[in-house]
């Protein structure tokens, strides 16, 4: 089969999306020898050395003349007809990984929705963005032959939310890239803490800052834990600005918390394993997580993980992990002061969240993913 795929997200976003598309893709070609991959990329510009995918055999990078910006206006605004055949050619299946699906003139449509946020959680939503995705969303899952979704929590937001055929959804799950074990060198080790907490033990949080992140209830939490037990500990949250962090800033203000919450803003994928290595607890307090990666990448490299009870998260951590209220600052606060003292407790969670986190793998996802694209491509 010749299977073209929408690469934009993985040649020009280095976290989130872009990341969980890069790694899943790579791993496909890397083990596929027998389909042909046509990979399309919006604009001309330069993409980095290390988003590109790899070494496999039979696949050719396209950039469009048009940026992705004219591609959205001229495909999902203005709803032009212009086929991806006339950028990739003739093809057996067209995979967009990233929500929206443009013009397919006669190859098999997969599409993945990686989370229904804009709808189950609106108000943490830019409201431009959640315009947007209210009209293309659904209507590019109506088009769509067959969706793919990162768990089982998206997959009944799919059916319950968009009327999904069950039959036409199968969940797909990330991986853990095998650089994230735990990092034992010790000076490696000393040398992030002096970099990101000022050589202080401390907790860790990642993610964009944006309101489903739930951050101003993390910090308010974070300042109850080290008043009822002396913590020494900074708060570490990584991850680039987004939309409407205002009030994640305002907590640190309101609290007097300048010294302890740090933000050193996006962290490279080299440095995360040794940055998770050395954190005490991971806490992922989120409203809605449509997987929740750093908590599982977490869990590979043995730190302890606090995450909410809500959306995907459970799937992931399973009972490896502490699962809290996201909307329960007190509940939150004793959950990070009892894994942080707890001597036993931490070691408990280290190798359950070890040997949990060994379950999920990129090659596994693949062969799902191959798997897809034979049965509706019929190769």
């Amino acid at each position: 089969m010749r299977i073209g795929i929408d690469y934009t997200s993985a040649a020009r976003q280095s976290a989130g999306i872009g990341r969980f598309t890069r790694e899943l893709i790579r791993a496909a070609m890397a083990l596929d020898t027998g389909n042909e991959y046509r990979l399309l990329v919006a604009g001309r510009q330069p993409i980095a050395k290390a988003h590109l995918p790899g070494t496999g055999r039979g696949f050719r990078l396209v950039q469009t003349p048009l940026s992705e910006r004219n591609l959205v206006r001229l495909w999902h605004r203005l709803q032009i007809p212009l086929p991806v055949e006339v950028f990739l050619g003739r093809l057996d299946v067209f995979h967009s990984p990233d929500f929206v699906l443009p013009p397919v003139a006669r190859a098999v449509k997969v599409l993945t929705i990686h989370d229904l946020s804009f709808l189950r959680v609106p108000e943490c939503a830019d409201p431009r963005l959640r315009w947007y995705l209210g009209q293309v969303v659904p209507r590019s899952v109506r088009r769509a032959d067959f969706l793919l979704a990162d768990s089982e929590s998206t997959r009944r937001d799919l059916i319950e939310l968009l009327g999904v055929p069950p039959d036409r959804v199968q969940v797909i799950y990330g991986g853990v890239d095998a650089r994230f074990a735990p990092v034992e060198d010790a000076e490696a080790l000393r040398r992030v803490r002096e970099t990101y907490a000022g050589g202080r033990p401390f907790i860790l949080a990642v993610g964009t800052l944006e309101p489903r992140k739930n951050y101003p209830t993390l910090i308010r939490a974070f300042a109850q834990a080290r008043q009822a037990a002396r913590l020494p500990h900074a708060l570490v949250i990584v991850g680039r600005k987004g939309w409407v962090y205002e009030p994640i800033f305002a907590a640190v203000d309101e609290l007097g918390l300048h010294d302890h919450v740090l933000f050193p803003g996006f962290v490279p994928d080299e440095e995360l394993p040794v940055l998770y290595s050395a954190a005490d607890v991971l806490v992922t307090p989120s409203f809605y997580e449509g997987f929740g990666l750093p908590a599982l990448e977490a869990m590979a490299c043995g730190t302890p993980v606090i995450v909410s009870d809500v959306s995907s998260l459970p799937e992931v951590v399973g009972d490896a992990g502490v699962r809290i209220d996201p909307r329960d600052e007190a509940g939150l606060a004793e959950a990070m002061v009892h894994v942080v003292q707890d001597s036993a407790l931490r070691a408990a969670l280290r190798a359950a969240g070890w040997e949990r986190a060994r379950r999920f793998t990129w090659d596994d996802a693949a062969r799902e993913l191959l798997a897809v694209y034979a049965r509706v491509g019929g190769g």
